[in-house]
């Protein structure tokens, strides 16, 4: 799907167009900074080339872009882009474009990677390589920023996208990057809801063990910068009626910032629900490696990519800038 072919959770014709607030608080933000030097991988089609571009134009990002340069030409005069200014740095095929783009910020030439068209698993591979790629102490993870209309602040859910099945120390660094996320953000203190089926610690809902023990975790300074309660059902997590009904005391229970999943499996759903349902957005990118990396797909809205883009531009200032953006 192209961006001009309309969504299926797109407003019926004639309706009156859905404000982004959240979203667009993010883009007036990212205006107020610098543009992000960023290697964006094998842009060899319309959909990714113009989202760099239109990232460009709005001054979040100064984009290189690494692939094959005749292709990249080509899908740039296909869609009627114009590449003046835009460095070019040659690579063959996709795998090289990834190690290439990767190499390029180890240098220190870019601060933020940003996915063409190439699959998310080529880059993520280049990214995790031991010995040449971006690894950190952290488990890279992914985060979607949820502009959700009947909800009245963005959303961050992790992990949808990245780790299948984590482990209760894999949780701990999934939650931290999303904490380190939304503080680059501006939430001063994230309250991160622990998601399960059930609000009680059930030996028999392994989700509901690992959610009391990523609790105690932040107790004991391990997991930092957030106010965490787990285990919660989604409702008692944004629902403050919920919470009313079930008596639930808890300064994070029917307000949380941060949902995490039990697994990429519950977190892909959610996201999808949230935006088939509920004409959500779902921004996003991923976290933990040495620099953020911008994960678009060829569905996004235009506002969505950008978005993206602002998230990850700010988050990258906020590491250029030395602020607590590490747990």
């Amino acid at each position: 799907m192209t961006d001009t072919q309309t969504r299926p959770d797109a407003p019926p014709a004639g309706s009156p167009a859905r404000r982004h607030e959240k979203y667009e608080r993010l883009v007036a933000a990212c205006r107020e900074i610098p543009p992000v030097p960023t290697a964006v991988v094998h842009p060899c089609d319309a959909t990714s080339l113009g989202g760099a571009i239109d990232a460009a134009k709005q001054g979040f990002i100064t984009p290189i872009l690494v692939g094959p340069a005749a292709r990249i030409r080509a899908a740039a005069e296909e869609a009627g882009l114009d590449l003046a200014g835009c460095e070019i740095v040659e690579a063959p095929h996709s795998h090289a474009a990834a190690a290439a783009a990767v190499e390029l910020v180890r240098l220190g030439r870019a601060r933020l990677l940003m996915k063409g068209s190439l699959h998310s698993d080529e880059l993520l591979h280049a990214v995790a390589r031991r010995e040449a790629g971006l690894r950190t102490e952290r488990r890279i993870s992914h985060v979607f920023i949820m502009d959700v209309p009947t909800y009245p602040k963005p959303l961050f859910i992790t992990d949808a996208a990245v780790n299948i099945a984590p482990t209760l120390e894999e949780k701990r660094d999934i939650i931290q990057n999303a904490i380190d996320l939304a503080r680059a953000l501006g939430i001063e203190q994230p309250k991160v809801a622990i998601l399960s089926a059930v609000e009680t610690i059930n030996p028999k809902i392994p989700s509901t063990v690992e959610a009391g023990a990523l609790c105690k975790m932040a107790d004991r300074g391990q997991i930092t910068g957030g106010l965490l309660d787990g285990p919660l059902a989604l409702d008692n997590a944004i629902s403050p009626e919920a919470v009313r009904i079930k008596g639930i005391a808890s300064p994070v229970a029917g307000q949380a910032d941060i949902l995490v999943v039990p697994d990429l499996e519950a977190g892909n759903m959610l996201a999808k629900n949230l935006t088939f349902l509920a004409n959500a957005d779902a921004a996003g990118i991923v976290l933990g490696a040495r620099v953020p990396i911008v994960l678009t797909s060829r569905a996004d809205s235009v506002m969505t990519r950008m978005a993206s883009c602002a998230v990850a531009a700010l988050y990258a200032h906020r590491q250029a800038l030395g602020q607590p953006v590490k747990g």
